[in-house]
């Protein structure tokens, strides 16, 4: 191929909500580091981004640490609980549950909340399924629930939901979950389905999108049904489907579902041909729901990337109020990754029209992109690099404003750039708005913790004008 891509573990290891609020136009922001990860029985290398409660509360996981595996530990879901003065003393973490294998194992994503405060996600391994990896079961991954005490302080009670089973089943979920209207579960396995032979032979298959029906009836069983299976570029061919979905992904008010994957798409000679662990540039893709009950989803490709407009996407797409899309891709013309619009279609004819907003050039204002965005009422975007930055090597927040008078193209700020060991260093997850103009994530290395070597364990993070 004529860019560079990680050695995979793929998107285990090389990766592994527009918000509506005014931020001020400021580019010197501050960062404080609410909570630093120990390893061990603490967590560990934070897998995704965070979600808050109404009380002000923070939730995550970590891929590793907790007490019920052997090192480095299977991973934790988290709670921070902030100060009861607001910015005067620490974040209190408390491990909600610590995962065990058969339970599930090593998280490759965030977790979501209900409304009755229930916090659901998925574990890439561990569960009932068997899925050989280097001759072992490692499990194909779950998702669950975490539902809290009735009474404040008591333990929160954990539900394995659905057990992946590989095959033409899904394999290794990865992302955030989401969910419709009719608390409908919706997600992304980067592995399984029947399809194609993505990283044959440690994985099977390129992966699905896959939809959960909650329980008729309390205490039922939840539902699954794969919605649709990718099938990558056949051998021979130039343009095929989409491999490997990132999770990350968004619905329209028709109940259409968008993403992107890391792989497939265009396998053109001297644009994206071969590559180590997969072929393709990777798509954005639409899953539009069946037009009769018990139907079938029909995908659509509404983009694939070609290595000059960008190329494998790590994570999903978000809408603006227009109903046009916005994402990154780690790699492209560079090769630091950039940052792409997709145009809604105004007639009938179903062409989205791609624009890069932001070529991401010399690692001086970023590199590799590894999150999706988040967009202000003002038309900015908000993002996260996972490489480079004015100050550092080790990434950083960046600010993409839109052209706006004579001006023709959009400007690129770093907000602030990571000092590994200070203020945590390799951001991967989407930046969270918490409705106070600040924004919080996590970064997977750095911070204070000494439990897991030199690079330090991960931290949550919080960035202000």
């Amino acid at each position: 191929m004529t860019h560079k891509k990680c050695s995979r573990g793929l998107i285990g290891i090389c990766l592994l909500f527009a918000a509506t609020l005014a931020v001020p136009a400021s580019a010197e922001w501050k960062e404080k580091v609410l909570y630093s990860f120990q390893g061990g029985s603490d967590g560990a290398t934070p897998a995704g981004g965070v979600a808050f409660d109404k009380k002000g509360n923070l939730y995550g996981a970590t891929t590793d640490g907790g007490s019920a595996c052997p090192s480095p530990g299977c991973g934790t879901v988290f709670q921070l609980t902030p100060p009861a003065k607001k910015g005067a003393g620490a974040w209190t973490e408390t491990i909600l549950y610590g995962f065990g294998g058969s339970d599930g194992s090593q998280p490759a994503g965030g977790v979501i909340m209900d409304a009755k405060g229930n916090l659901y996600g998925t574990t890439a391994y561990g569960g009932s399924g068997t899925c050989i990896l280097l001759g072992s079961n490692v499990g194909c991954g779950i998702v669950y629930e975490l539902s809290p005490p009735a009474q404040q302080g008591g333990k929160w009670t954990y539900i394995v939901l659905y057990n992946f089973q590989g095959g033409k089943d899904g394999q290794y979920p990865r992302g955030d979950l989401i969910f419709d209207r009719a608390g409908n579960l919706y997600g992304a396995t980067v592995y399984g389905g029947g399809y194609g032979t993505c990283n044959a032979p440690y994985f099977q298959y390129c992966g699905t999108i896959f939809k959960l029906n909650p329980p008729k009836k309390k205490g039922g069983k939840w539902e699954e049904k794969v919605l649709h299976s990718f099938r990558s570029v056949k051998a021979g061919k130039q343009f095929g489907d989409g491999a490997n979905p990132n999770g990350g992904l968004v619905l329209d008010n028709t109940g259409t579902i968008y993403g992107t994957t890391y792989f497939g798409g265009n396998n053109v000679k001297g644009e994206c041909e071969g590559g180590v662990g997969g072929t393709g540039c990777g798509v954005v893709f639409a899953l539009q729901p069946p037009t009769t009950t018990g139907g079938r989803w029909t995908e659509k490709t509404i983009h694939r990337f070609d290595g000059q407009d960008g190329a494998n996407s790590t994570a999903g797409v978000v809408f603006d109020g227009n109903g046009n899309l916005y994402g990154t891709t780690f790699f492209g013309a560079g090769p630091y990754g950039l940052v792409f619009e997709l145009k809604k279609p105004s007639g009938a004819a179903y062409s989205w029209t791609e624009t890069v907003l932001h070529r991401f050039r010399d690692g001086n204002d970023g590199a590799n992109p590894a999150s999706g965005l988040v967009l202000d009422a003002n038309g900015n975007v908000y993002g996260t690099a996972f490489r480079g930055s004015v100050d550092s090597r080790y990434g950083d927040v960046f600010r993409l404003k839109p052209p706006s008078g004579s001006q023709r193209s959009w400007t690129s700020v770093v907000l602030y750039g990571f000092h590994i060991r200070s203020g945590g260093g390799q951001p991967m997850a989407d930046l969270a708005p918490n409705g106070d103009a600040n924004f919080y994530g996590t970064t997977l290395y750095g911070g204070t913790g000494t439990g897991c070597g030199s690079g330090a364990c991960g931290t949550v993070f919080e960035v202000r004008p």
